[in-house]
C-alpha cells in the first residue's frame, strides 16, 4: 500500500490533536510535573529517616516529622519507653536570647544533637557550636567552629613515592623507618642517632613504598617494593569558567582498560639481623591489585590479598615472620568474574586461627569458616538459593555474627533486605526481621538491640525496637503516615515482576503512572535504566519518586527494572553481563514490559523511550541501537558508550582483560549506523567519571553515517544528567517524539 505525503502529515496532525485532547505534554502538564516537589514536600508524617543511638547506652535520638512540626524524640530501650528529647519551646527561646534571630521551635534550626550528659546537649547552628542545659534551658557559645567536611575523591593507580618519605615510628616507639633514596632504612628514635640501612635494591622506577607496617612487637617491617606504570592523563577543555575570560585546559589522572598497573612486592626485614625475605614474584603475577599488608597480632605472619588482573583469581596469602615462607589461605576462582568490589568480606578471627570469608563458588553469594592455619574450609556457615548481602556484626566471644540477605522468604520481593544472626558453625540461623518490606537497622554499640524500619516502595515505613538475640519487637516507634501526600494525587509506584527470557527467574521492577491517570487512555511507556553490574537499583524503600514520578506527569507510564546482568541475585543471574555489556538485560526488560502491556493495554508498546545516564547512558544509547524495534526514543547522559574509553576499574571487572572483540562489539561507538530510532545524547564538558571524548566518538560516528541526533553539551559540568536543563531538554524530547506534540514555550 502506498502511502502519500499529505496523508502522513494529516496522520501526524490528528496524533498530536489527540494527545492535546488526551491532556498529554501540555503547559498544564508541565507545570503538574514542575510542582510536584513541592506539592509533596512534607507530606508524610511519622516517618523519621535516620537514628542514632548514645554510645555505650540503649538510648537513642530521632528527629520525627509530625503536623505539628519537627521534634526530636528521645527513646530508653530498657524502659521502652520515648519521650520528646527536650522542650522545643524553651531551647527556641533561649537560642533566639542567644543569637538575636527569631527561632521556630517547631522548626529548630539544627537537625543533630549530641549528649554530653543525661541533662546537657550540643548542637550546631547559625555557625556556631552550642551548649544547652536541659534543667534551666540556658543556652551558651562554647567557642567551638563547626568543623569543615573535606570530601575526598575516587584516587586511580600509582606511587607518588619519589625515594623519600616521612617517618613511620615502631609500636613501642623505640624506631622509626623511612624511605630515602628509594630504600628502606630504620634509626633508633632518639636524636642524632645512627642510620641503619635495610635494602640496597631500591632505585628510580623500582623502588620502596612509604607504606610501610611495623610488626607489633617492633622487630619487623613489611615493606611494598614498587615497580611503577606509565600514567595516563585524559584531558578537556572547561570554555566558560568562572575565574577568567579564557578557557582552562584540565587534566586528570585516568587509566583506561589495558592500561599498564603498577606492580608490587611485598618484602619482610629484621631489624636486628638485617635479613630480608620478598615474595617471590610469579606467586603475585600480573597484578590488579595488592592490598590488606596486615601484622598478625602475635608478630608471627602478615597476610596480604593478591587479586589477579582479569578479576578470575583472588588470594589470600601469608607470610612467615621468621622464615619468609609463603602460604595461599585462600583461592577464589572464576570462569567469569570475581565481584571483588561488592561482594568480597574477609574477617580474621583470633589472630587468624580462623577466617570468615564470603564467596559465590556454590552459585549464590555465602559465608564460609575457614581454619586460618591450613587453610581449608571448616564449614559453610550459610547456604540455599538466596544472597549475603552485607556483615553487619561479628562477636567472636560469642562466637556468632548478624548479616543482611535477600532473597531467602518465598513470595517477597528478593531484593528485600533482610536481618539474620547466625553462629559461627552455621547453627542456630536466626531471622531477626520478617515483615514484608525492605529493611534499615541501626545498632546500639553492643549490638544487642536495634531499630528497624521497614517499608516498600508502595507501602510507608514503620520503625520498631527489636531485640538483636531474636528478633522480638520490643516497642513500635513510628508508623508513617502519608493520608497528605496521597491527597495530592500522588498515586502508589506498582512493583511488578514477569519471567525473564529463560521463563523461569522472575525480573522484578515498577510502574509509575501520572496522577491524573485514565485507564481509557493510551500512554507511551519511558523506562528509566541503570544496568551497571555492580548493584541492583530498582527502588525499593518508600519515597515519593520525584524524578520518574515528575515525568509520568507529562503523560506517561514510567519503568523501572531489575533485568539479568546487575547484582544481588545469584551468580548466574550476574554472568550475563560478562564480556556482554551491551546486553544490559534487554530481552528480560523487553518481556517484562510486554507482560506489563498484556495485564495494562493502555501501555503503548509501539511508543517506548529510554533514558539514563553513566552506564546508564550507555544502555539508553545501546537501546536504540541494539533493539530499534523496541526502543524508539532515547536520550542519553554522559554514558561510557566505549569501554575502552572508560575507567579501567568498572571496566575490566566486567568486560574482561586482555582486551578483546567483545569490547568493539558493545561499542555504541562501532556500533553507531545502527541508529534507526530518536536519539539525545548529554554531556558535561569537564566530566572526569567518564571521559566525555566518549560522547563525542559518538557523535562522530553518527555524523559519519548521517545519522539524525540531537547533542547538548553542558559547559563547565561533570558528571551529570544535565541538570534543570537537561531535565527539561529530556522532557521536551520525549514529549515531542513519543507524543507528538509540540513542547510547551519554557518559562
Amino acid at each position: 500500500m502506498k502511502i502519500s505525503l499529505p496523508y502522513l502529515s494529516i496522520v501526524v496532525f490528528c496524533l498530536a490533536s489527540i494527545s492535546q485532547v488526551q491532556g498529554q505534554g501540555t503547559a498544564a502538564d508541565y507545570k503538574r510535573a514542575a510542582d510536584l516537589g513541592k506539592t509533596t514536600r512534607n507530606t508524610v508524617f511519622y516517618s523519621p529517616n535516620s537514628f542514632s543511638w548514645l554510645e555505650g547506652e540503649h538510648r537513642l535520638w530521632y528527629v520525627n516529622n509530625t503536623p505539628e512540626g519537627r521534634r526530636f524524640v528521645l527513646v530508653d530501650a530498657d524502659k521502652q519507653t520515648k519521650k520528646e528529647a527536650f522542650d522545643h519551646a524553651k531551647i527556641a527561646a533561649t537560642l533566639s536570647l542567644a543569637t538575636g534571630k527569631q527561632v521556630n521551635p517547631d522548626s529548630l534550626p539544627f537537625n543533630r544533637i549530641a549528649f554530653k550528659s543525661t541533662d546537657t546537649i550540643e548542637f550546631e547552628s547559625f555557625g556556631k557550636i552550642w551548649y544547652a542545659n536541659l534543667v534551666d534551658y540556658t543556652v551558651e557559645d562554647t567557642g567551638r567552629k563547626p568543623e569543615q567536611r573535606q570530601w575526598g575523591r575516587r584516587g586511580y593507580w600509582g606511587d607518588s613515592n619519589d625515594g623519600e618519605s616521612r617517618e613511620i615510628p615502631s609500636p613501642d616507639n623505640n624506631w622509626v623507618a623511612y624511605i630515602k633514596n628509594y630504600n628502606v632504612f630504620v634509626r633508633p628514635a632518639e636524636a642524632d642517632a645512627d642510620e641503619i640501612q635495610l635494602s640496597y635494591d631500591g632505585a628510580l622506577g623500582h623502588h620502596y613504598s612509604s607504606r610501610i607496617a611495623w610488626s607489633p612487637d617492633s622487630k619487623k617491617l613489611a615493606v611494598t617494593k614498587v615497580r611503577p606504570n606509565t600514567p595516563r592523563k585524559i584531558y578537556f577543555v572547561e570554555s566558560s569558567p568562572s575565574t577568567q575570560l579564557q578557557p582552562i585546559l584540565q587534566e586528570r589522572n585516568y587509566l583506561k582498560p589495558g592500561d599498564a598497573l603498577p606492580q608490587y612486592q611485598p618484602v619482610l626485614f629484621h631489624v636486628e639481623n638485617k635479613k630480608s625475605f620478598a615474595v617471590d614474584p610469579t606467586l603475585i603475577a600480573d597484578q590488579y591489585s595488592l592490598s590488606r599488608l596486615e601484622w598478625r597480632a602475635d608478630s608471627r605472619a602478615f597476610t596480604f590479598e593478591y587479586n589477579r588482573r582479569g578479576h578470575q583469581r583472588y588470594e589470600v596469602f601469608s607470610m612467615d615472620a621468621a622464615t619468609g615462607d609463603v602460604k595461599s589461605l585462600i583461592v577464589e576462582t572464576s570462569k567469569t568474574f570475581i565481584d571483588y568490589s561488592g561482594k568480597r568480606f574477609r574477617k580474621d578471627i583470633g589472630d587468624g586461627k580462623e577466617i570468615i570469608w564470603t564467596s559465590e563458588r556454590d552459585g549464590w553469594n555465602h559465608l564460609y569458616l575457614y581454619d586460618g592455619h591450613t587453610g581449608k574450609v571448616k564449614n559453610q556457615i550459610t547456604k540455599g538459593e538466596w544472597v549475603v548481602r552485607e556483615v553487619v556484626h561479628v562477636d567472636e566471644a560469642e562466637r556468632y555474627l548478624i548479616f543482611t540477605g535477600s532473597g531467602r522468604t518465598i513470595g517477597q520481593d528478593p531484593y528485600f533486605i533482610q536481618y539474620y544472626r547466625v553462629n559461627f558453625d552455621g547453627s542456630d540461623f536466626t531471622p531477626l526481621t520478617t515483615e514484608d518490606g525492605n529493611h534499615q537497622a541501626t545498632f546500639s554499640s553492643d549490638h544487642s538491640v536495634f531499630v528497624d524500619t521497614y517499608s516498600r516502595v508502595d507501602a510507608p515505613p514503620v520503625s520498631v525496637l527489636r531485640d538483636a538475640k531474636n528478633g522480638k519487637v520490643l516497642m513500635e516507634l513510628e508508623q508513617a503516615d502519608a493520608t497528605t501526600l496521597l491527597a495530592t494525587g500522588w498515586n502508589y509506584p506498582e512493583v511488578f515482576h514477569a519471567k525473564g527470557r529463560d521463563g523461569v527467574t522472575d525480573i522484578w521492577g515498577v510502574i509509575i503512572r501520572p496522577s491524573n491517570f485514565d485507564p481509557n487512555k493510551s500512554y507511551p511507556v519511558i523506562e528509566n535504566i541503570y544496568a551497571g553490574p555492580q548493584g541492583s537499583f530498582v527502588p525499593k524503600n518508600f519515597s515519593t519518586q520525584q524524578g520518574m514520578a515528575a515525568l509520568a506527569e507529562l503523560g506517561f507510564i514510567v519503568v523501572q527494572i531489575d533485568g539479568m546482568g546487575t547484582s544481588n541475585r545469584s551468580k548466574a543471574f550476574h554472568d550475563v553481563c560478562w564480556k556482554n555489556l551491551k546486553d544490559a538485560g534487554f530481552p528480560d526488560r523487553i518481556g517484562w514490559m510486554q507482560a506489563a502491556a498484556a495485564k495494562y493495554p493502555y501501555m503503548d508498546l509501539d511508543r517506548v523511550g529510554i533514558y539514563g545516564t553513566s552506564a546508564g547512558g550507555q544502555n539508553a544509547a545501546g537501546a536504540v541501537l541494539f533493539h530499534p524495534e523496541f526502543y524508539k526514543v532515547a536520550v542519553s547522559s554522559c554514558g561510557c558508550h566505549d569501554n575502552r574509553m572508560d575507567k579501567m576499574w568498572w571496566n575490566e571487572q566486567w568486560m574482561g582483560y586482555p582486551i578483546g572483540p567483545q569490547y568493539a562489539e558493545c561499542s555504541n561507538v562501532v556500533n553507531a549506523h545502527r541508529l534507526e530510532g530518536k536519539l539525545m545524547l548529554i554531556v558535561g564538558e569537564v566530566d572526569d567519571n567518564v571521559d566525555p571524548a566518549s560522547t563525542m566518538q559518538v557523535v562522530d560516528a553518527l555524523v559519519k553515517a548521517n545519522k539524525e541526533h540531537e547533542l547538548v553539551v553542558i559547559p563547565g559540568a561533570g558528571h551529570t544528567s544535565g541538570g534543570e536543563y537537561g531535565e527539561k531538554k529530556r522532557r521536551d524530547f520525549f514529549v515531542k517524539h513519543l507524543l507528538a506534540v509540540e513542547p510547551p514555550v519554557w518559562q
